[in-house]
């Protein structure tokens, strides 16, 4: 008689091929949570049940956001609001509401229409950020754009899982309803920013009396879970509620201090959402709506791109730099996986495709931007420098 599979030994051998598929994609360039995910799919027979895995995966959530909190106080967040909003509410519109609202044209419940628009909106902020230091495009005129709609789909993403956690119940939400989540997200909100003017404000000095990094993980990452568990208790999600948390330390003096802190405990708990994730896309027969799923990953490529030309164009770059910038974030990758996991049965599957072809699309299309460009509008013309103006 076989002893049952530890989850223990389960968790350990995960945690090796992490590392080995994270080798492998630098390797092999591809971008690592798909690996990651492809993992879970084919190990989901042996890991789907595995709890030490979901926790783990949980609070790799929750840390992801948390650190993308810490970037966000309110000044910034006033400075970013004002240059990038066009460009960013045009994304909304095209990759949200378009696409929700193709998901209600093909005969689709509201709650899952909306989810697969969640699932469409965001571009992959790892993927897209990695690739523009990889390509060495960091220092390009399209690179601070593309961070300002990264940066306000960072923003929005949040609610958006709120929301969709609202509608989850089943019920038909009505306006009372949609009226009552508003003043839960405002209520958190609100309070997370006194908090931050109030309670946290002198934080920097207590974090300056700990010498032992090990206290000091316990206490921000326990600030991040309590924040998230306490968004859930209200029937909101962890990650609005991570996200809220980080925004309450983002004024403290050198905040670079706390992400160092806890910078090592996302690298390692976060691929392991992936891989869970993974685990829960159970293939049945054949692929769900594939002619839905084909029409959209063509729109989503093509409602990027809309993004980067018309929001590129109200934001001040040339038509050239607003299509390369286009076709640069068309990626998914995190936040569609953390929209997909609230999704059960062909939607997850769905959802879980649509995600692995946009992530490898995503990537190729820009490592081509450049090319594609160059061949739509031409080279550029180098323009000469130091020529002598006749007669000076």
């Amino acid at each position: 008689m076989h002893e049952p599979f530890p989850m223990l030994l389960g968790a350990g051998l995960v945690l090796i091929l992490i590392f080995w598929l994270g080798f492998l994609s630098v390797k092999i360039r591809i971008p690592n949570v798909i690996l990651y995910i492809l993992l879970g799919i084919l190990l989901a027979d042996w890991l789907s049940h595995n709890e030490l895995l979901h926790f783990a995966s949980e609070i790799g959530i929750v840390i992801l956001f948390f650190l993308l909190g810490l970037e966000f106080n309110t000044k910034r967040l006033g400075g970013i609001a004002r240059k990038i909003w066009p460009a960013g509410l045009l994304d909304v519109f095209l990759n949200l509401g378009v696409v929700t609202a193709i998901g209600l044209w093909y005969g689709l419940e509201f709650y899952h229409a909306f989810l697969i628009g969640g699932v469409a909106y965001a571009t992959s902020s790892s993927i897209t950020a990695k690739l523009l230091g990889d390509t060495g495009r960091m220092a390009n005129r399209e690179s601070e754009f593309i961070l300002g709609i990264l940066i306000f789909e960072d923003l929005v993403a949040p609610i958006a899982v709120a929301v969709l956690i609202g509608l989850s119940t089943g019920e038909n939400m009505t306006v009372i309803d949609g009226m009552i989540l508003g003043l839960k997200i405002f209520g958190l909100t609100g309070m997370a920013i006194l908090l931050g003017k109030t309670v946290f404000k002198k934080f920097d000095l207590l974090l300056n009396k700990i010498n032992d990094e090990d206290f000091k993980i316990a206490l921000l990452v326990g600030i991040a879970l309590t924040y998230g568990g306490l968004a859930l208790w209200l029937g909101l999600s962890e990650v609005l509620g991570a996200f809220l948390a980080g925004m309450m330390l983002s004024d403290i003096a050198k905040i670079e201090r706390v992400e160092q802190t806890v910078h090592p405990v996302k690298d390692l708990m976060l691929p392991i959402f992936f891989v869970y994730f993974g685990t829960t896309v159970q293939f049945g027969d054949g692929v769900p709506m594939a002619g839905l799923l084909v029409f959209l990953i063509f729109w989503s490529i093509m409602g990027k791109i809309f993004v980067g030309l018309i929001g590129g164009k109200l934001y001040g770059l040339s038509a050239r730099v607003s299509f390369r910038a286009g076709l640069s974030i068309c990626s998914r990758g995190e936040f569609s996986v953390i929209m997909a996991s609230i999704a059960s049965g062909v939607f997850k599957i769905f959802s879980g495709l649509y995600i692995i072809i946009l992530a490898l699309l995503g990537t190729y299309l820009f490592t081509k931007a450049p090319h594609i460009t160059n061949k739509i509008f031409g080279k550029p013309v180098k323009k000469k420098k130091g020529l002598k103006v006749p007669g000076s």
